[in-house]
């Protein structure tokens, strides 16, 4: 099982994603940390992904390699990230056949109506937990 955690500018969403999915999943789950430039990259590695990669193309290339997404709403958001969301990767994800889970953070002039106000740790921690339930359904279905 793979599992794509996609985060740019300063990694910090996705490095607080990639701790508690390392702490909760069991150790044969593959993290992949994409990050839009370096920094974000290596924040994810640090945090314990398996492995990393930066850039546009990394993130393109890899997104059809992965059984799941994780990141802010912004990765299916074309300019999001203060730029760094290219229309391109925004397209790569929503194509992807991978299963996105996606964290209601948005800056900006963009609203998500109907989504309840809740701390980021919260939220994280409401990712989570939907990641481990899915891989538990899916054992007898996971793709390799």
């Amino acid at each position: 099982m793979r599992i794509a955690v996609i985060d740019g500018q300063g990694g910090g969403v996705g490095k607080h994603i990639v701790e508690k999915l390392r702490k909760l999943l069991p150790e044969g789950v593959e993290l992949l940390a994409l990050g839009t430039n370096a920094l974000a990259t290596a924040q994810m590695l640090k945090a314990g992904a398996n492995e990393g990669a930066s850039g546009e193309n990394a993130i393109v290339f890899n997104v059809n390699r992965v059984d799941f997404i994780v990141g802010p709403i912004g990765i299916v958001v074309p300019h999001a990230m203060a730029g760094e969301l290219t229309p391109r990767i925004a397209e790569a994800v929503v194509r992807s056949p991978a299963t996105k889970l996606l964290l209601p953070l948005i800056r900006g002039q963009c609203e998500l109506v109907g989504i309840r106000a809740e701390p980021l740790p919260h939220l994280i921690d409401e990712l989570v937990g939907r990641v481990k339930d899915m891989l538990v359904k899916s054992e007898g279905r996971v793709r390799c």
